[in-house]
């Protein structure tokens, strides 16, 4: 970066992505971070307060990226929501594809899996509000307060699927990750299937795809 030029949010996201996979560790400090790359310290403090807040800003990017995709399909709006949401992981994980050495090194950086989580933060905020707008149809409950905590256990059954099927695709090792894309598509059928009080035919499927993969992986 020329010292004549300021840094924005993206271009120190860039150039931090950049120094981690070249030096496989974070930079020392945001001091020789932005020494080394020409602007002033307190540059970096109008958009992050540390490492871990850009970090996180990373996967939120990742999710707002994804969305802007989608919103700029004109098909995209007329989806019901099961293919509004398949729509929202395939982009989302072809996202992580192209930025994968990065999500790779960012996720398998601590053995602490609650310092992991903290880098999803920003992602797990957007991500369940997401959900929210889908205004996604489940069994109708005739109390108020039981709707209310129905609500917020499908937001979070969301949120655990997006877990899972992010360690499906760190562990995928099948050209083009193609068993991602098939996991993806067979479990949100199935959480549709389930929550839509549906024939289980979908659940059964992906159970089927489950063994198939723990069977050959063994």
């Amino acid at each position: 970066m020329s010292k004549k030029n300021t840094p924005s949010q993206n271009s120190l996201v860039n150039l931090y992505m950049e120094y981690v996979l070249e030096h496989n560790h974070a930079p020392k400090s945001v001091y020789a971070f932005a020494k080394s790359n020409g602007f002033k310290e307190a540059e970096f403090y109008k958009f992050f307060t540390n490492f871990e807040t850009l970090e996180s800003k990373i996967f939120s990017l990742f999710f707002t990226n994804t969305k802007e995709t989608l919103e700029s399909s004109k098909d995209y709006p007329t989806y019901d929501s099961r293919n509004q949401l398949l729509s929202f992981y395939f982009t989302f994980f072809e996202n992580l594809t192209a930025n994968r050495s990065y999500v790779v090194y960012a996720l398998n950086e601590s053995c602490n899996k609650l310092e992991n989580l903290k880098k999803l933060k920003e992602l797990r905020s957007k991500f369940l509000d997401y959900i929210d707008e889908l205004d996604i149809e489940v069994l109708q409950i005739k109390n108020k307060q039981i709707e209310q905590i129905k609500d917020s256990i499908v937001q979070e059954s969301y949120w655990v699927q997006l877990m899972i099927t992010l360690k499906f695709w760190l562990d995928d090792t099948s050209t083009s990750f193609e068993k991602t894309d098939i996991f993806i598509e067979k479990s949100i059928n199935a959480s549709f299937d389930l929550i839509s009080i549906s024939p289980l035919k979908s659940v059964v499927d992906l159970g089927k795809f489950l063994f198939k993969e723990k069977i050959s992986m063994n």
